[in-house]
């Protein structure tokens, strides 16, 4: 599945960046998210609930920085275990380019599950899969803009 998406953020680039490399705004604004701990710049780990359709399931995960281009670009590598549930892999590309005194953030992601979240369906799969990113940009963006 792949999912894509923008936002147009009211702040400059450079405070957009910070933001968005910052744990505990990330923890804020993942739906789901219970904790989110720093391991070095380019690592954290994470504890998050999520539903899809009738299994439920609490993952423990890992995420990965890379190709770091401050404050222009990053890939995210999320790896989570869920258990009985199953397992979810993820690769994220987010870009920020500046729109005058505001910030355009790009996204493009794309993931793989497996065990019993496979097993529900694709095209539901899908569709939680991409609320889920809507539901953390929009309140990324609604977070940033607040501060």
């Amino acid at each position: 599945m792949e999912i894509t998406g923008e936002q147009l953020i009211p702040k400059p680039q450079q405070q957009t960046w910070d933001a968005i490399c910052d744990p505990a705004v990330l923890q804020l604004c993942i739906p789901g998210c219970e904790t989110m701990e720093k391991i070095s710049d380019s690592e954290f780990h994470l504890t998050m609930s999520a539903k899809v359709g009738p299994v439920s399931a609490k993952f423990k995960s890992k995420i990965t920085l890379t190709d770091v281009d401050a404050p222009n670009a990053y890939t995210l590598i999320l790896e989570g275990q869920g258990g009985v549930a199953g397992f979810a892999k993820g690769e994220a590309r987010v870009s920020l380019v500046p729109a005058g005194e505001q910030t355009t953030l790009a996204y493009a992601a794309k993931a793989t599950i497996g065990g019993k979240l496979a097993q529900v369906g694709s095209r539901l799969v899908d569709g939680v899969a991409k609320k889920l990113a809507e539901q953390f940009f929009t309140k990324f963006n609604q977070h940033v803009t607040a501060q």
